[in-house]
């Protein structure tokens, strides 16, 4: 656990191996921090030199030779305030800059993004890209066409999705095929009637997006996501016409 955490903060093994023994060991010589960490002496001292450069680890002169010290562990909680600072700048710097110059350097003949998932990890992916993208959008709500061999195997990968999709206030409005399927919080369900065998089947619609879901054989599901404004509103404008007559 302590490996991992340093790690964090730009710590290799190496080097929170002699960071501890200089805890222990106080101000020393590289000889004896050497030997302590088992490391051998010129790989020791070029660790040191990095640690210096990291801030924990400082030296004075004694003589003719240097002995090293460990700054207080409370360092590290600094280096991992100065790290959350940086990577919260980052962060602003993608949404308000990176992010929209790199989106301008698309061609603009870029229309279609179309995208291939599989298996249970798959799903729950395209699951939740739709609270994703729905929960950013000023109406919070999406439309789904649903056939009944499809339900058992939907949310598996993700049990809880219709929970998590009420707590971000998200609605939807579900054309179910085949009869079955439980009304939930935030949804409205209509249904059309249908004879004899329905395939497994199951499209979301949440502009820009298009998610297409299936089964393959055994039961292995499968899906297409499409971006694209233009094939989103048609496909939003199909259900809102359906949904009406139904």
């Amino acid at each position: 656990m302590l490996e991992h955490a340093l790690e964090q903060l730009g710590l290799t093994a190496r080097e929170t191996k002699l960071y501890q023994s200089l805890l222990k060991l106080g101000p020393a010589s590289i000889r004896d921090i050497a030997e302590h960490a088992g490391i051998n002496r010129g790989t020791t001292y070029e660790t040191l030199k990095q640690l210096q450069a990291k801030g924990v680890v400082s030296y004075f002169p004694k003589g003719k030779r240097r002995f090293f010290t460990a700054e207080s562990p409370d360092i590290l909680l600094s280096l991992a305030e100065e790290k959350r600072q940086r990577l919260d700048k980052t962060i602003d710097s993608l949404k308000s800059t990176i992010i929209p110059e790199l989106i301008q350097q698309q061609p603009h003949f870029y229309h279609t993004d179309v995208r291939y998932y599989e298996g249970d990890d798959g799903i729950e992916w395209v699951l939740r890209d739709i609270l994703n993208v729905v929960s950013k959008q000023d109406e919070k709500e999406y439309c789904v066409f649903s056939s009944k061999p499809i339900r058992p195997y939907l949310y598996r990968p993700f049990p809880n999705y219709t929970k998590q999709r009420v707590k971000l206030g998200i609605n939807v409005k579900v054309i179910a095929l085949g009869d079955g399927g439980e009304d939930a919080e935030l949804s409205e369900r209509k249904w059309i009637k249908t004879d004899g065998k329905i395939e497994a089947s199951y499209i979301a619609i949440y502009p820009p997006k298009c998610a297409f879901i299936s089964l393959a054989s055994d039961n292995f599901p499968s899906a297409v996501v499409m971006e694209s404004e233009d094939i989103a509103k048609a496909q939003k404008l199909i259900f809102d016409t359906l949904w009406k007559l139904l």
